[in-house]
Formats: C-alpha cells, structure tokens, sequence
C-alpha cells in the first residue's frame, strides 16, 4: 500500500490528500529516509511523521485494506513516539490556554463586548439623569 494511502487509512491525517501534502514537505520518512507519496509500507517499517511541531514514531503492523475506524487503529501501527514529544505537546497546548492580563494588548472580542454593555448601562443611565434634571430644574424655577 502507498505510504500516504497508509497514513489516511489510519486515520494520522483527515483525507489522503493532506497527506501527500505533508509527504511531499519532506515531513514523513521511513528508517529515517525521507520518501514520495508512491512509497510501499512494509509491515515492519517504521515510520517517522512530523506534525504540530512533534515528531511522532510508529511502527508498521499489519497493512489495512481500507479506511479503519479509530478504534482498529492499534491492530495496525504500534505507537513508538517518545514520551518526551508528548510532555513538548501538553507544555505546548498549555502555553496557549493562557488568557491576557488585562489591559494588555488590543481587547478581545469578549472584552469588547463587556465594555459595550457596562458603557451603554452608563449611558442610558446618564440620558436619564439629564432629562430629570431639566424637569426639576424647571420645576423649582416654576413653583417660585
């Protein structure tokens, strides 16, 4: 089976074509070779991806004959990545959970949003103000 076949039956990438792509940038190899999108997968080979900045590891099973769910996954490739690449992961997805201090940067949309309800809270309310005051202004200059 052709390698990028291989990579789509297995589910490591979403359609077959995303996966010639990222053979073809060199971010796929086998025994450390980088390889074309025509390369036959052996049951055996090692395989060497490149993808979200991890470089993950898998070894050859057996080779499927379609598209398998994900739970079939494992009767296929064994996972050999380093737990390591998997701590770079988790550092990495937690470095971007962070949420801005405030007043740092150009507000975010949900910033944004809440300064549009306070202010317009304080602009009805300040509406309100000035017509009371001309009515009791007029008042206290009519009753004298």
């Amino acid at each position: 089976m052709r390698i990028d076949k291989f990579l789509w039956s297995i589910r490591f990438y979403k359609t077959r074509n995303i996966a010639a792509e990222e053979i073809k940038k060199n971010r796929v190899a086998i025994s450390a070779q980088k390889v074309k999108s025509s390369k036959e997968v052996k049951p055996g080979d090692v395989i060497t991806i490149r993808k979200n900045q991890i470089d993950y590891t898998i070894k050859v099973i057996q080779i499927p004959k379609s598209r398998v769910g994900a739970k079939l996954v494992a009767l296929y490739v064994a996972d050999q990545t380093s737990p390591e690449q998997y701590e770079l992961l988790q550092a990495r997805k937690l470095a971007q959970d962070y949420y801005r201090i405030k007043g740092e940067g150009r507000p975010t949309k949900k910033d944004r949003r809440e300064m549009d309800d306070f202010l317009d809270i304080d602009d009805q309310d300040f509406e309100n103000s000035e017509t009371n005051e001309e009515e009791n202004w007029s008042q206290f200059f009519n009753e004298s």
